[in-house]
């Protein structure tokens, strides 16, 4: 496909075009009858109500390079996409679709809702899948998977049906995390603890033996207190052991509660007294069951209060039944003071509400094999990277609790449980209903959706494709749900699979503002990716994310680097055009000798490729992409392109030859290494460049260093000279304000032999002079560089005495600011009580201002 390249790279017309030719070409699809070594790799499913964000793009994104990486590297990669039906999210979205309706989901009943779901997915649902396809993401799409296939819903309910046959799945009547907003149990791991400003209310409870005596109790939440049925103190703490064994009375709905000790109240905390509500606190209901208190529930699903908690609070809502409390407190004389207080509160991480903590019938899971998941961890059969979450999930398995894995919702997979209609007692467990199904009725709650993603590595593959791909090699995801997902996955793939899923797993970190804050549409701090590619093109977003993305931290993201990966989109595409305008493509390296600036790219071409190898081996995308940056836009643009001009105009073909097949050699080298970081337009300048006739992404990378045998050490120190001496030169030139692109005589006193011609054409040396006895002059610039003295003769370049009054003005001005820090640094006070980074800091200025000062004196002596 050799065509003209373009003066100007248009991101949107190269990548629909080869996204397309993609997917016809099957470039993507994993074979499972190649004899390639297998490289495997899951997608963390997006929820199927989600669009791509930020975050997205990041993992997509580094999950792109692995597979891209791969496949340069000779393996037959899969990479399995798919999405999950996100129980609470995708119903609630429904859900509020019939409440604008005027309806809810029970006025349709199950099956008519599921059937809207359905109708809702097959409509809305899966946008990001196309939106990861825009960014450019290989995966298999043939190989898509959704949680709720039907082959999919078979194996979630055939491991429920085992694990509940090996005794590890249980029912029973537990304190649970209760979600008030979407009505359902949540995990342990679905509770977001959040520091929370409140109140702290302390409140007498009047002793019944002792009319007029009374405890003080402090609590956070006075809208429980209906459902007191005890108070609580520590056996050791004197101050109230006499009222052990008596009774309070609970201020209403007024009753007789009896006073005990337990050794789980902290006695320093406030009063040291606890009022005990079993059913609205787990500690409470831990404590209630040692005692034998009664549990009384006053709380509705709903977060909002039942009946129980007496006359005028029926109905209302858990916030506002607070400020009733308090006030109904008030009135009555038994509320003693209010303090502000803040505390951690349990927030549900899908419905962003307070939790409550509710006694109810639930299922839950015995976790298995975790001493196997924290062995496979702990020694490193599966690495961490970064490798400091490990202790986070050490800890986590060492104080593991059995897993509610019950919902209350209709959307997800159904709990394969059947109860007798005559004897509720009677139960029947398995992927198929029972026989008479008429007699039974099935279980109405769903599976956590978690219980169907920790089977994902695995249950997304038939046979022979675990028999191919199995287990995978790396895991790519965020470190907020390494308990919620990482860890489950391993201990199912061990109860299930005798193996470990794979063998890396690699955290994001979080990506957030300047600021620091993270992203969200509330702030108005979160771009929408697609504006992004809109903009910059895909390319440009992956590469300029992932020059900002360091090792496992978090991003604070600048939309100015996505605007650099752009540009160096553009300076690639740049320096190709180039290329082909200087005639055919090479067939290969030349095999003279090279010109000293071709030994030194094809040396740094080698060394850029050590460092790019070695970072990969590390996970360090980044350092990855700073090397692939440094080098195409300083080695070999700046550089190496403006150098090899001189060689391209020279009248002897070998000389022009050797240099064209070095620049084909680099070029088709940085695509190759590019392509995982930018798969458009390296697949476009492949093509354009006639490198190759099929895609870019299989050719290997193995290949791309020379021999070093091939590149003379001296004519490589040479170049560095003259590159070092181009600096040197351009500075001086900027000193004395003369522009770049103006040629000037310069005269250079060579300390080295060698051709500096392509130093004089670096500096806009125009002439050179080579000149061995030149003497310094005044008024005449030098600079000390590693090819000799090099003069700049000002007269006619420069108005010297403009120079010399604007150079007066600069040393009178540095003079005064070194003044102004001296005085400073003078005053003991200052140094004394000023924090020692900023003492540090103005000696550091005064010791910078004074070299400058210097070097001012001596170019205004000199003129």
């Amino acid at each position: 496909m050799s065509a003209e390249i373009s003066t100007t790279y248009e991101p949107h017309l190269v990548e629909e075009k080869w996204y397309r030719i993609w997917l016809e070409e099957k470039y993507f699809e994993a074979k499972t009858k190649s004899d390639k070594p297998a490289y495997a790799i899951v997608i963390p499913p997006p929820n199927v109500t989600g669009v791509l964000t930020m975050g997205h793009v990041l993992n997509a994104t580094i999950q792109d390079i692995l597979a891209r990486r791969a496949r340069a590297l000779g393996k037959e990669v899969l990479w399995l996409p798919g999405m999950d039906h996100a129980g609470i999210a995708t119903q609630n979205i429904v859900e509020k679709k019939l409440r604008a309706e005027r309806r809810t989901k029970h006025d349709l009943g199950r099956e008519a809702f599921i059937e809207k779901v359905w109708e809702w997915k097959a409509r809305s649902g899966g946008i990001i899948i196309q939106q990861l396809q825009k960014l450019g993401c290989s995966c298999d799409w043939s190989r898509e998977r959704f949680t709720m296939d039907p082959e999919y819903v078979r194996t979630v309910q055939g491991t429920f049906v085992d694990l509940y046959r090996k005794g590890l799945i249980y029912r029973g009547k537990r304190m649970v995390n209760w979600d008030p907003f979407y009505q359902t149990a949540l995990s342990d791991e679905e509770v977001i603890p959040t520091p929370t400003k409140g109140k702290l209310y302390y409140i007498r409870y009047e002793v019944v033996e002792e009319p007029g005596t009374c405890l003080e109790v402090a609590t956070t939440r006075p809208e429980t207190l209906m459902g007191d049925t005890g108070v609580a103190v520590n056996s050791g703490d004197l101050r109230y052991k006499r009222f052990v064994g008596k009774h309070c009375w609970r201020p209403f709905p007024r009753a007789k509660i009896p006073i005990i000790c337990d050794d789980a109240i902290d006695p320093t905390f406030a009063t040291g007294v606890l009022k005990v509500t079993p059913a609205h606190d787990k500690l409470d209901f831990v404590i209630g069951l040692r005692h034998g208190l009664e549990v009384v529930d006053v709380m509705n699903p709903d977060g909002t209060l039942n009946a129980l908690a007496g006359e005028g609070f029926d109905g209302m809502d858990r916030f506002d039944a607070r400020k009733k409390a308090v006030e109904k407190l008030r009135d009555s004389g038994l509320l003693v003071r209010e303090e502000e207080y803040q505390n951690n509160v349990g927030y549900s991480e899908r419905g962003g509400v307070p939790i409550e903590p509710r006694l109810s019938e639930q299922w839950f899971l015995k976790y298995p094999r975790t001493e196997e998941t924290l062995q496979a961890v702990s020694t490193g059969q599966i690495r961490f990277r970064p490798e400091r979450w490990v202790k986070s999930f050490e800890h986590w398995i060492d104080n593991i609790q059995d897993w509610c894995i019950s919902r209350q919702l209709w959307w997800g997979h159904r709990i394969p449980v059947w109860y007798c209609n005559d004897n509720p007692g009677r139960i029947y467990v398995g992927t198929e209903t029972p026989p008479d199904k008429e007699n039974w009725h099935q279980d109405p709650d769903v599976l956590d959706t978690w219980f169907s993603a920790w089977l994902w590595p695995f249950a997304t593959m038939d046979e022979m494709t675990r028999k191919r791909f199995y287990p995978t090699q790396d895991l790519v995801t965020g470190p907020d749900i390494i308990f919620f997902w990482v860890a489950r996955m391993i201990m199912a793939s061990f109860e299930f699979q005798g193996k470990i899923p794979f063998e890396n797993v690699f955290f994001t970190g979080i990506i957030r503002d300047l600021q620091g804050r993270k992203m969200s549409k509330s702030l108005g701090n979160s771009p929408d990716p697609l504006d992004l590619i809109a903009k910059y093109g895909a390319d440009g977003l992956r590469f300029g994310l992932m020059r900002i993305a360091p090792h496992g931290q978090d991003i604070r993201f600048d939309e100015k680097q996505i605007e650099e990966g752009r540009n160096f989109a553009n300076k690639l595409w740049n320096a190709c055009r180039f290329r082909q305008l200087q005639g055919p493509r090479t067939q290969a390296l030349a095999s003279t000798p090279f010109s000293p600036y071709s030994a030194y790219i094809l040396l740094r071409l080698n060394e850029t490729v050590d460092r790019i190898e070695n970072a990969f081996g590390e996970y360090l995308f980044t350092e990855v992409a700073r090397s692939l940056y440094e080098f195409v836009w300083s080695d070999f643009c700046d550089w190496y392109l403006e150098a090899a001009k001189t060689e391209l105009q020279s009248q002897e073909e070998s000389v022009r030859l050797n240099c064209l097949s070095v620049a084909d050699h680099v070029l088709s080298s940085v695509l190759r290494l590019l392509h995982p970081f930018m798969p458009y337009i390296t697949e476009e300048l492949w093509h354009r460049m006639t490198f190759g006739d099929s895609t870019i992404q299989f050719v290997p990378v193995n290949n791309l260093r020379v021999d070093m045998a091939r590149l003379n050490p001296i004519d490589i120190a040479f170049a560095q000279r003259v590159y070092e001496a181009a600096t040197l030169t351009r500075n001086l030139r900027a000193e004395y304000r003369i522009p770049s692109n103006k040629k000037v005589r310069l005269i250079l006193k060579p300390a080295v032999t060698g051709d500096f011609k392509v130093f004089g054409r670096l500096v806009n040396g125009d002439p050179l002079e080579i000149d061995p006895h030149v003497l310094a002059e005044p008024g005449v610039p030098v600079a000390v560089t590693p090819l000799g003295q090099l003069f700049i003769p000002l007269e006619g370049i420069v108005d010297l005495s403009a120079e010399k009054e604007r150079l007066r003005k600069e040393i009178a001005k540095l003079e005064s600011e070194i003044e102004t820090v001296r005085k400073k640094l003078g005053n003991e006070s200052f140094v004394a009580r000023a924090p020692a980074a900023i003492v540090a800091e103005h000696r550091q200025r005064e010791k910078e201002s004074m070299m400058k000062l210097e070097r001012l004196r001596e170019r205004f002596g000199g003129l």
